[in-house]
């Protein structure tokens, strides 16, 4: 079946249409997304103003109609901590079910996390051991363990890169001051939940999700995203601490120069350094692995898990 996931995120409205059956992998068919920066419009209230809910309900719609035109069967619509956080959610929600006609289901943290790592351990196997999952979004830093499809913990903190570029990071290029601020309100944060990460033990394999795990893992001398989703791509710990500092000198213009940066991500790229930088120091990783499936992955999985295999069908179950 053709299936489309609409996902709202802090960042991007982005529709992933993929042809897929129980028991197969999801192969990608198209691709339809627009840039809202919702974690950036976000005002003194914490509500979503009247234009970035225009801008929403009108890009919703224009991803519906994508969705129609490449054939989905069904659209697995939902939103991410943006909308989660707004002061006005319910608002928001309402004014899209009522001009779209779609329900958008709003994911908490731990369940963005959970899927997230469902993905990754779809993509790696049973052979990774214990995964431990990074994944830095628009308006949050989501992080997950286990050795088994289903996390054994999993966290969502308010650390995604637009949230604190809004935030803590208004000069371009940015005051040192504000930045050494904001690495020590990301530390401080990451701080609190490693304990339970710990606990559980040292992880077999570190893997990242996520444009900005991309793109930094990129300007670092990854692979370019030409080169297939199958080319090995990884993050040092080095290369990112030689890479915060140069990033923090940099105009938001100058950053978007830098190899596989896009201009829409360039501004926030020093803010989620700093919390991909925070987030290997304090849980003790040197290296970590980009993994090319991430939530809107684990979303299509979790649904194909509920659906009969051929054989089911064919007996009736």
């Amino acid at each position: 079946m053709r299936l489309g996931v609409l996902d709202v995120g802090s960042n991007t409205v982005h529709l992933l249409v993929v042809d897929a059956h129980p028991g197969a992998r999801p192969l990608p068919a198209h691709s339809h997304k627009a840039e809202l920066r919702l974690a950036e419009l976000l005002d003194e209230d914490g509500a979503i103003g009247p234009e970035g809910v225009d801008r929403l309900v009108a890009t919703v719609a224009d991803a519906l109609q994508a969705a129609e035109d490449k054939g989905c069967e069904d659209v697995l619509p939902f939103a991410t901590s943006a909308v989660r956080e707004a002061s006005n959610a319910d608002q928001v929600l309402a004014r899209v079910r009522e001009e779209t006609g779609i329900d958008l289901a709003v994911l908490s943290g731990a369940e963005e996390a959970r899927l997230t790592f469902l993905a990754a351990r779809r993509w790696f196997g049973w052979s990774s051991g214990r995964l431990l999952v990074l994944d830095i979004g628009g308006g949050s830093l989501e992080i997950a363990y286990g050795m088994d499809e289903e996390p054994d913990a999993a966290v969502s903190l308010l650390l995604g890169a637009g949230r604190l570029t809004a935030g803590w990071l208004p000069g371009d290029p940015p005051d040192p001051a504000e930045v050494k601020a904001l690495r020590r309100h990301v530390r401080a944060r990451i701080a609190r939940s490693v304990g339970e990460f710990t606990r559980l033990g040292r992880p077999d394999h570190v893997v990242a999700t996520s444009k900005t795990f991309k793109q930094l893992a990129r300007i670092a001398g990854a692979a370019r995203s030409t080169e297939g989703l199958y080319v090995q791509r990884v993050l040092t710990r080095k290369s990112l601490e030689e890479w915060v500092p140069k990033l923090a000198a940099m105009t938001t213009e100058q950053r978007g120069g830098l190899p596989g940066v896009s201009e829409g991500r360039a501004a926030q790229l020093l803010a989620g350094a700093l919390v991909a930088e925070g987030a290997m120091d304090l849980f003790g990783v040197e290296e970590l692995e980009i993994c090319p499936w991430a939530l809107r992955e684990g979303v299509i999985l979790r649904r194909l898990d509920h659906l009969p295999t051929k054989e089911q069908a064919a007996l009736g179950g």
